[in-house]
């Protein structure tokens, strides 16, 4: 398979923030799902992925190539939807187009218009007055239309509507079915790649926590619950994130296989989500 993102060992220090040796790799054909609680350096690793910021240590690699000496090339093929609206507010949509097509060598006019009426966007409609909705889709218009082969994503569907964002989901997948294209998409709201994600990339306090397969992630992770008497030494050391009541302990497993081996059949193994698996985490990390 072939590798469309690269990062390796990507560092930037502020003062009250430290990303540290982040690195993952994303192939063609695929949706990866970036997570991580507020602060753990998914939009400081974006921005890094953007070259909008200097890196300290480590380098990203975009279509096999860097920034250093083919800017210019990769963001011809690179998509980007933001969490807030980065076009002039006081320009239509058929406007910002103008000012924004010919920056693409790959621009395709007729896609453009296509997908308006397929997202049932007015082009005389300003900006300004477009829903938080309408401009994610009209974002997603721009990088469409210009063939991007990598769209990156930084909360493209934080605050819209059940409907807007199950449409703009089944559009990301339609997107890579030619599997030569790929999205990372940098989100909060876990269900989303519950449903359309097949890598997941957890980050916390500035450090890569896993970059792994979807499905094998949730297979190998476990819900455990029981009876406080059940919490045994044996157990709790392959637990993280425990939490004791007055009724008893849940926690989560890394390995499922071998907290079989140390629990009786009273202990409850179950299915995580994506967003157990974040809670449990960042919990246990609190606790250590």
């Amino acid at each position: 398979m072939s590798k469309i993102l690269e990062v390796n060992n990507l560092s930037k220090t502020y003062k009250d923030f430290t990303l540290t040796d982040v690195s993952f790799s994303l192939e063609k054909g695929y949706i990866m799902g970036f997570i991580g609680p507020n602060g753990a350096g998914k939009s400081t690793t974006i921005r890094l992925l953007m070259n909008l910021i200097k890196r300290e240590k480590g380098w990203v690699r975009i279509f096999g190539l860097d920034y250093k000496n083919h800017e210019i090339e990769i963001k011809n093929r690179l998509g980007f939807v933001y969490d807030e609206n980065i076009y002039y507010e006081e320009l239509t949509i058929g406007e910002m187009k103008g000012l924004v097509a010919p920056f693409y060598s790959r621009w395709n006019e007729k896609l453009f218009w296509k997908l308006l009426k397929d997202f049932d966007l007015n082009p005389k409609k300003k900006i300004k007055d477009l829903s938080r909705g309408m401009k994610m889709k009209f974002s997603l218009a721009i990088a469409l239309s210009h063939h991007a082969d990598l769209i990156i994503m930084d909360e493209p569907t934080s605050g819209l509507d059940p409907i807007v964002r199950s449409e703009l989901l089944d559009i990301l997948t339609d997107y890579i079915q030619d599997e030569n294209k790929a999205v990372f998409l940098s989100t909060h709201i876990t269900t989303d790649l519950d449903r359309i994600a097949d890598y997941i990339t957890f980050i916390n306090e500035g450090k890569i926590i896993f970059s792994t397969n979807k499905d094998e992630l949730l297979e190998n992770y476990g819900v455990v619950k029981g009876a406080k008497e059940d919490l045994t030494p044996a157990l709790r050391g392959q637990l993280i994130g425990v939490k004791v009541g007055s009724l008893g302990f849940e926690g989560m497993t890394i390995n499922k296989q071998k907290v079989k081996e140390v629990v009786n059949q009273r202990v409850l193994i179950e299915r995580p989500t994506l967003e157990d698996i974040m809670l449990y985490t960042v919990r246990g990390k609190q606790n250590a």
